[in-house]
C-alpha cells in the first residue's frame, strides 16, 4: 500500500497538504544561500526555530565519538538556554511538565559538545560525551530496539549496562 504522502510529495501539492512541513522560517531559507563561515545571531536563530504547538523542539543526542544516535527528548527555549549556559544538556519533560536537567537523578550526565540546527530549524543535533548509558533502561541508546522488516518483528538488540559493577 502506498504511503498517503507519497503522491503529495511528487506532485506540486506538497505545500497544500501538508503546509506545515512545508513552510521554512525566512530566517533559515535565508541561510540556505548563505557562503560557508556565514555568521548570524543565535539569538535570532533561536527564535525563528520552529516550536510546536507546546514550545518544543525535537533534540537528538549523539556520542561525540562515536556518532551513535543516543535518544530523542524534547527542549523549549529556557532548556536549550540552560543547556548552552551550562554545557550540560537539560530537556523538558512532557510527561513531569517541567525541565529535566540529564542526569541530575541518574547521574548519567550529558555534557554538551556542539548543537547543530538542521535546516529547517524544526530540530536541534545535540553532540554529547554521555556519562553512563544514555536511556532509562540502562541500555547505551534508547535506539535498542531493532525493526526486522523481513520477518516484521522486533529484536532487542542490546542489553543494559550494568553501572553497579555487577558482572
Amino acid at each position: 500500500m502506498a504511503k498517503p504522502w507519497a503522491y503529495a510529495r511528487s506532485t506540486n501539492i506538497w505545500p497544500i497538504v501538508m503546509p506545515e512541513f512545508h513552510k521554512v522560517p525566512e530566517f533559515y531559507k535565508t541561510l540556505e544561500a548563505a557562503g560557508v563561515d556565514t555568521v548570524q545571531p543565535l539569538a535570532d536563530a533561536l527564535s525563528a526555530l520552529k516550536y510546536n504547538e507546546a514550545g518544543l523542539v525535537p533534540a537528538i543526542a549523539q556520542d561525540e565519538q562515536t556518532g551513535e544516535v543516543l535518544m530523542l527528548a524534547w527542549m523549549n527555549r529556557t532548556a536549550i538556554d540552560e543547556t548552552l549556559r551550562q554545557g550540560r544538556v537539560t530537556y523538558y519533560s512532557r510527561s513531569r511538565s517541567e525541565l529535566w536537567r540529564k542526569g541530575d537523578t541518574s547521574g548519567h550526565i550529558q555534557r554538551l559538545k556542539k548543537m547543530r540546527i538542521d535546516c529547517d530549524g524544526d530540530a536541534l543535533l545535540l553532540s554529547v560525551v554521555q556519562e553512563g548509558p544514555a536511556c532509562h533502561t540502562h541500555r547505551e541508546s534508547c535506539f535498542y530496539l531493532e525493526v526486522d522488516t523481513a520477518n516484521t518483528q522486533i529484536i532487542v538488540c542490546s542489553a543494559p549496562v550494568d553501572t553497579d559493577g555487577n558482572s
